[in-house]
């Protein structure tokens, strides 16, 4: 009998930790269509974009918004789009054209709101309207070790200063990864360019992101990850079905790609589902005991593209990363700042100077 209790009361320990899992589609009576092998057709273009971001604002304290809260965001991104269209006074100075200052940026923004393409709508998962993704944690916000600073994502984890060099520019400046998460794992929507094109086989499953044309490529039918040196740009995926919904699990992921400062024990878990003809349910679970108190996870929905992935052009004609290293070196030369980095910037959002972090 005390062998049983014991089991009991481990068992009674155990559940909570395991009961944590990324969340579920919502049960629609949706019955997909079938690929050649007889598992869910999940290929097509769809985007994520969204007004809706990672973690909750903090103004929220409820993940579902009602339809007068949503309708409000709606309105506002409503109203700046308008004031984009308006013809432009050929005498306005630079500084008074509209701007996307969304994320905490301030004022000087680094993108005219005619180039952003974040999305129109709140993202609505079975129809509810949701004030961020993460839906495992209480505030809507990622569970960060005391002391452990969040990172933009896919920035460098360490080295020398962002000028120093291009190899200390970030990833996305770099054309190596689609800045802000895009990606993935977690794929997570951003100011533009948030279309993907998934093409399946049997034993491969390809992700094409419109955001610097990465391709993610998920072997199908095996749980076996590559040897923990072999570390490529968006981790080693590997995925298998469970019922009509398709399982990708991602670790050894490359050194200098991080997700909100974690380290090389990260693994990913993703869950894809068709719940409509034009929606497609997207759950994440994170894991990394080693900077995260506890793993955590969300939920929201791609919908089905109007328009197909057009092609990414990144460094073709840009003089943006030359003008970065030689304004640096002026600096040091005379001693003087001139304007605030992209690292300052990340830096004050992340200290909440400013708001809070963008995907």
């Amino acid at each position: 009998m005390l062998r049983f209790a014991i089991a009991a009361t481990l068992a009674l320990l155990i559940a909570p930790a395991a009961a944590a899992q990324a969340p579920r589609p919502p049960v629609t009576g949706y019955h997909a269509p079938r690929a050649a092998d007889g598992h869910p057709d999940l290929e097509g273009v769809w985007t994520n974009a969204s007004l809706t971001r990672l973690e909750r604002n903090p103004k929220y304290d409820h993940l579902a918004l009602t339809e007068a809260e949503a309708a409000q965001i709606e309105g506002r991104n409503k109203a700046l789009i308008s004031l984009g269209n308006k013809p432009t006074d050929p005498k306005a100075k630079v500084t008074d054209l509209p701007a996307d200052c969304s994320d905490g940026r301030g004022t000087n923004c680094n993108y005219n709101a005619a180039w952003t393409d974040p999305g129109a709508t709140v993202m609505r998962v079975g129809g509810q309207p949701r004030s961020g993704f993460i839906t495992s944690t209480a505030n809507g916000r990622i569970p960060l070790r005391p002391g452990v600073r969040s990172a933009a994502p896919n920035a460098l984890r360490a080295g020398s200063g962002p000028s120093d060099n291009p190899e200390t520019r970030a990833l996305g400046e770099r054309c190596l990864l689609g800045f802000g998460g895009t990606s993935g794992p977690v794929m997570l929507p951003v100011l533009y360019n948030n279309t993907y094109q998934i093409v399946q086989s049997p034993d491969r499953l390809g992700i094409l992101v419109e955001m610097d044309h990465d391709v993610r490529t998920v072997r199908m039918g095996s749980r076996q990850h590559a040897p923990a040196a072999v570390r490529p740009w968006m981790g080693d995926s590997v995925g298998w079905w469970e019922g009509d919904t398709l399982v990708i699990e991602t670790t050894n992921f490359h050194p200098e790609e991080t997700l909100r400062g974690a380290s090389d024990h990260l693994k990913v878990t993703e869950r894809l589902t068709r719940v409509g003809k034009d929606r497609l349910h997207y759950a994440f679970w994170v894991e990394d005991p080693t900077v995260f108190t506890e793993a955590w996870g969300g939920e929201y929905e791609f919908v089905r593209s109007r328009g197909p992935v057009y092609e990414y052009a990144c460094h073709e004609g840009n003089y943006g990363l030359v003008g970065i290293l030689s304004g640096a070196r002026a600096e040091e030369r005379t001693g003087v700042k001139t304007a605030p980095t992209n690292i300052d910037q990340v830096a004050k959002a992340e200290d909440g100077e400013e708001g809070g972090p963008s995907n």
